[in-house]
């Protein structure tokens, strides 16, 4: 019987793998690439740019891709087996990297291949991969020796562990819950979201509605649900998942206190003094304290408007709601009335006109038309009925009948379901690639968010309805997403979103935000569910007018985020004092404070199992560069074919070929300034 993690397929075969196929895939993958090792590590092996990457990079990318497409079914349909599988094997994955990446002799070849000949013979993205490989040797403990690099391989190998922990834990304690209501007890509730919630009791074989914690189910509810004392019991164990105050077994308190406590002593093995040092190395940002500062400058700015906004959600709760007093769980429902109040619509309102398959046609074509592609539909093995898989492709250059040359594909999931961890992703099925056997390998993304599905009504299957919000993330994830399949950059450890610098890796992402506001795009984006007219004028200048509606408290709670991030893994010690360092952030930097009871913490996946740690501020710093780079479009128009143009070859086609600020300064001739952000949010 045949591996399907083994063969040869272009595409992995999702519908096939199998959790007993895992162990033994890894086992064949490992051993060629520790065979390919102890290859180009011997004394009578060139050191040559090419030999090596046609032996070891051959193999590490196998095994890379074979892995990958575990680690996805692990994150979009988890089992007990798979899981199991998962982490019989992680270990074992994460043991060869850390080899990989401290081994002395690679490391002396890579020193031989720089200092050869043949150095100064390399393209400027061979450079910076040889750039990269030099410091990320440093950084992964290759000029560590004895007690201390043994100490540092069986740290990552818990780290990783531990990270997978964190991330089970959130995932169970999100699946694990649910409650059954009446109809009574969802006064308010949108008729879409208490259809979904009548036909998941229904499917459960029990009367009333189901609730759950996934964000299709929980926020409506917190949104519009009249009944307080529901919206406090739905809040309450939402933001107490994974904590102690819940189930003993998926508690992450130790889990956060052991990662932080192993992520310093690793910082310390490195010589930094603490793990923010260490993390900022490779990033845009020169040190922890610069990030501080820029953060603390952020919410100065922003909490005049902040303060402002609160001051107006707590007269219009009590004098419209009859709310005396302003809880946490009341924020969200007390914000939308007011908002609808202000501006006469509501997100239900606006919902109508987006149906999923009317935006993923208008995104295309706007992919389509600035960047000079074509989108088409493609076919591939999926892991569930509802992803769909498409294609790329651009024209080839020369005669009109030279057809066209594919780019990149991608996966689309885009529905909640139990066993699909929560959030919206993109991550690589495989990079571009100049295979040293000459074939070019093109891109392959995987992109992931966890929307409404559609619902059956009366026997008639209906489009799933997105919010705005959903809209923005679609185009955010897409925006990721780009940036990987549109490089033109043949080596791999820089093509794309590969050697990208973290603090700027958001910037293509939320670039592709913007879009979503402007009224060229919504025309072509919407068709109301029923009548399929697109969306009114009228309504979208009123959403235009709300854009910035608590822009201020907004901006602090994710300045909130970023400094308690920062501070955690910049202060040794902080593993010991978690709670009381959120505390202290909220103090200082928010005007909203959270109940005793909180812990945003025990489930804040982007820092403890996300890649985020110590880099959450990336959000806020790439908002500075999106927006300066959008700025540009608003200069000259959102569909000029050249500025489009200019985008596309100074920022994704470059990938991580280059310094992000010098992507940047192509693109806009300058460096970025934060006077485009502050405009865009109200806050100039």
């Amino acid at each position: 019987m045949t591996n399907p993690l083994l063969e040869a397929h272009d595409l992995p075969a999702f519908a096939h793998i199998a959790p007993a196929d895992v162990g033994p895939a890894i086992d064949v993958l490992l051993r060629d690439a520790e065979a390919a090792l102890e290859l180009v590590t011997s004394d009578a092996f060139p050191a040559d740019y090419d030999a090596l990457s046609s032996i070891l990079d051959v193999a590490t990318e196998r095994l890379g891709r074979a892995w990958s497409a575990v680690s996805h079914l692990n994150a979009v349909a988890d089992t007990p087996e798979l899981r199991a599988a998962y982490n019989e094997n992680l270990p074992r994955i994460t043991a060869f990297h850390t080899r990989l990446g401290a081994d002395e002799r690679l490391y002396a070849k890579y020193k031989a291949v720089l200092a050869s000949p043949q150095a100064a013979t390399l393209s400027a993205p061979r450079r910076q991969v040889l750039a990269h490989a030099m410091r990320d040797f440093v950084l992964s403990g290759a000029e560590l020796h004895g007690e201390a690099k043994a100490r540092f391989a069986v740290i990552r190998e818990r780290l990783a562990a531990l990270s997978q922990q964190y991330s089970e834990h959130v995932l169970d304690a999100t699946d694990g819950y649910s409650c059954y209501v009446s109809d009574e007890d969802l006064a308010g509730v949108p008729s879409d979201a208490k259809q979904a919630a009548r036909a998941a009791a229904i499917a459960d074989g029990r009367e009333g509605y189901k609730l759950t914690l996934h964000y299709p189910s929980y926020l409506p509810v917190i949104q519009y649900g009249e009944n307080r004392a529901l919206r406090e019991k739905l809040y309450t164990a939402n933001v107490t998942r994974a904590s102690e105050l819940g189930p003993a077994a998926l508690d992450n308190t130790q889990v956060m206190r052991e990662l932080l406590a192993l992520r310093q002593e690793e910082a310390r093995l490195l010589g930094y003094a603490n793990f923010a040092a260490l993390s900022v190395v490779p990033k845009m940002a020169d040190s922890p304290a610069q990030v501080m500062s820029f953060l603390r400058d952020l919410a100065a700015r922003a909490r005049p408007y902040a303060e402002r906004d609160l001051a107006e959600l707590r007269d219009f709760a009590h004098t419209e709601l009859g709310l005396p007093e302003l809880q946490a769980w009341d924020l969200a429902f007390a914000s939308e009335h007011l908002k609808q109040q202000r501006y006469a619509f509501n997100n239900q309102e606006v919902k109508q006109y987006f149906t999923e398959p009317k935006v993923l046609d208008g995104l295309f074509r706007i992919v389509e038309t600035l960047f000079e592609v074509e989108i088409r539909e493609d076919h591939a093995e999926v892991w569930h009925p509802s992803v769909r898989f498409f294609r790329i492709e651009r024209r080839r250059a020369g005669a009109a009948d030279s057809g066209n040359e594919l780019v990149g594909q991608f996966y689309l999931d885009l529905h909640a379901r139990p066993g699909k961890r929560s959030g919206a992703w993109m991550d690589e099925v495989r990079g571009r690639w100049a295979r040293p056997d000459g074939t070019l390998q093109t891109p392959v993304a995987n992109l992931v968010c966890n929307f409404t599905p559609p619902l059956e009504v009366d026997g008639v299957t209906r489009p799933a309805l997105l919010t705005h919000d959903d809209v923005t993330t679609l185009f955010h994830e897409f925006g990721h997403g780009l940036h990987h399949m549109l490089t033109q950059v043949n080596d791999i450890g820089v093509a794309g979103i590969s050697g990208v610098e973290w603090d700027a890796v958001e910037l293509p992402s939320q670039f592709m935000e913007n879009f979503g506001w402007e009224w060229e795009v919504l025309e072509r984006l919407t068709a109301h569910v029923d009548s399929g007219e697109a969306l009114p004028r009228a309504l979208y200048e009123r959403m235009l007018a709300a854009r910035n509606f608590q822009s201020g408290l907004q901006t602090v709670r994710q300045v909130e985020y970023a400094l308690f991030d920062m501070r955690l893994h910049a202060e040794p010690g902080g593993e010991a004092r978690i709670q009381a360092l959120i505390d202290e952030v909220r103090h200082e930097v928010n005007i909203v404070q959270a109940p005793p009871f909180n812990r945003f913490q025990h489930a804040f996946s982007h820092i403890f199992a996300g890649g985020y740690a110590a880099g959450y501020y990336s959000y806020k710093w790439a908002e500075v560069l999106s927006a300066d780079a959008w700025s540009a479009f608003e200069e000259s128009g959102v569909f000029d074919a050249a500025t489009g143009r200019r985008y596309r070859e100074a920022i994704l086609e470059a990938g991580g070929s280059r310094p992000a600020l010098e992507s940047f300064k192509a693109f806009r001739g300058r460096e970025p300034t934060i006077d485009a952000l502050l405009r865009q949010q109200g806050m100039a």
